[in-house]
């Protein structure tokens, strides 16, 4: 089974035109591949906490959770974006099913710091792929909010990058990160250029530099664990430039693509 998880940030799904849907679509029936999205929602969870007056607070670029924030995180997402992803996805002929990780206990988490400091922020453990394969053998696009869930019934929320290397992971599909912007970019001399591809060594120093910062951390982060537990490919892709995703699956070169380091071409 030649699966892709496209995690999509919610950042950019608020941006993204009808054409992205369209092309997920398109993939799932050509069957070329069997597509996953995996979404976050931080804007819109945002929004719903300061119009709730909840106070939230980001701790290393992930969001800490109590409870009530993790109420409303849960709402926002597997309430509401999830269903307007199934629904865009429907309106250009697709057939979507919608699931947070808690439902049949799809992604079974633990906490990120047994210390309590980040509150119900979690891991995934463990993928349960067999609901997916059913879903996907169905002809059905399976969509996940990041809501996992532990052993004793706890649910926790998952930072959506991580989720979807985990999904990519379990499955051995490719991970694709959409952004809304090109790449990892990089000012050099005054221009603005687009790295076509990152080894670790050189992400864990853009990110000291300060060249890749705040929500692109976890993306570059989680394409690396990826690539460490199988994934077959991670690439970071721009999804507000529709044709850049059908570019990538005709073999173009787009975005910015994360390697190991034996992979690395060197000049």
């Amino acid at each position: 089974m030649n699966v892709m998880i496209l995690k999509v940030g919610g950042s950019v799904l608020a941006k993204l035109p009808q054409s992205f849907y369209e092309t997920v679509v398109q993939l799932k029936l050509s069957g070329l591949c069997e597509p996953i999205i995996v979404h976050g929602g931080g804007p819109e969870i945002n929004h719903a906490l300061e119009q709730l007056n909840v106070e939230s607070s980001f701790v290393k670029g992930l969001r800490k959770t109590t409870q009530e924030v993790l109420d409303v995180a849960e709402m926002v997402m597997s309430g509401s974006i999830n269903k307007q992803i199934v629904t865009k996805l429907g309106k250009v002929g697709g057939t979507a099913l919608g699931l947070s990780g808690v439902d049949c206990s799809l992604l079974k988490v633990s906490p990120v710091d047994p210390s309590g400091a980040l509150g119900f922020v979690g891991q995934v453990e463990q993928v349960n792929t067999d609901w997916l394969k059913l879903i996907m053998n169905n002809g059905g696009i399976p969509v996940i909010s990041p809501i996992g869930i532990d052993e004793s019934g706890q649910r926790y929320n998952v930072n959506g990058d991580m989720a979807a290397a985990a999904v990519a992971q379990s499955l051995q599909g490719k991970l694709i990160l959409i952004s809304d912007i090109p790449g990892v970019m990089e000012d050099i001399d005054g221009k603005s250029i687009i790295h076509s591809e990152l080894t670790k060594t050189q992400i864990e120093k853009m990110i000291l530099s300060g060249v890749i910062y705040g929500g692109m951390i976890p993306k570059v982060r989680s394409a690396l664990k990826g690539l460490s537990g199988g994934v077959k490919e991670s690439i970071i892709l721009n999804g507000l430039t529709p044709i850049d995703l059908a570019n990538y699956i005709a073999g173009k070169q787009v975005g910015t693509k994360v390697i190991i380091e034996k992979e690395a071409h060197y000049a």
